[in-house]
């Protein structure tokens, strides 16, 4: 059985430096969460190879405790970054390590997917760690509701295990009509899908 000091560290929060956007950020996080203790490996491949214009208005779909929104918002201090999760604590967390962190144009709220986002919104880029477990219809959600969520050039950058990586190249194909793949590393693969002008204009005729 664990000591009452034992069980008291556990509940504490997890709290941890890393360089996010050029800038050395304070983190905090809790058991339970993904990855609570460091940034994991396919964020940081995700994180090299992210292009976040000063000026992008950015969403982190799936943001845990908010390392890839923060980024964003550091590297697009013109824009606002919205960070999502279906997870209260995920929401929570993100929303103070932004406020630690004096990160003012950046904020987090409960969704599904998309679901509770207002629906006029929209972005110049978003980004997520897309984990497998969620499922094709989710995927088939997420890729479809970006795509109408995105502003004419929008970009939409996805991390995924190597096992993914076919099904992610023939869905972002079908649907956006494009894909590149940018990093395959040893476990993760990094792609990128754009909404091509024409194809905004054509939505809206």
């Amino acid at each position: 059985m664990l000591s009452r000091q034992r069980l008291d560290r556990l509940r504490a929060d997890i709290r941890f430096t890393a360089e996010l956007g050029g800038r050395n950020l304070v983190l905090h996080s809790t058991w339970g969460l993904f990855s609570p203790r460091e940034i994991d490996a396919g964020t940081r491949l995700l994180l090299k190879h992210l292009q976040v214009r000063p000026a992008d208005d950015c969403l982190d779909l799936g943001c845990g405790y908010g390392p890839i929104g923060l980024a964003m918002a550091v590297l697009a201090p013109e824009g606002r970054t919205l960070m999502v999760d279906k997870d209260f604590i995920a929401v929570r967390y993100s929303n103070r390590n932004a406020e630690r962190n004096a990160i003012h144009n950046a904020r987090a709220q409960l969704s599904n997917g998309f679901d509770q986002i207002d629906p006029d919104l929209r972005f110049d880029l978003i980004a997520s760690n897309l984990p497998a477990k969620v499922g094709s219809e989710m995927i088939s959600l997420y890729l479809h509701d970006a795509r109408d969520r995105l502003r004419a050039g929008g970009r939409l950058y996805l991390v995924t295990v190597n096992g993914l990586r076919q099904y992610l190249k023939r869905n972002l194909s079908e649907v956006f009509g494009n894909y590149e793949k940018l990093k395959q590393g040893a476990r993760y693969t990094v792609a990128l899908a754009r909404l091509e002008n024409e194809t905004a204009a054509a939505d809206q005729c």
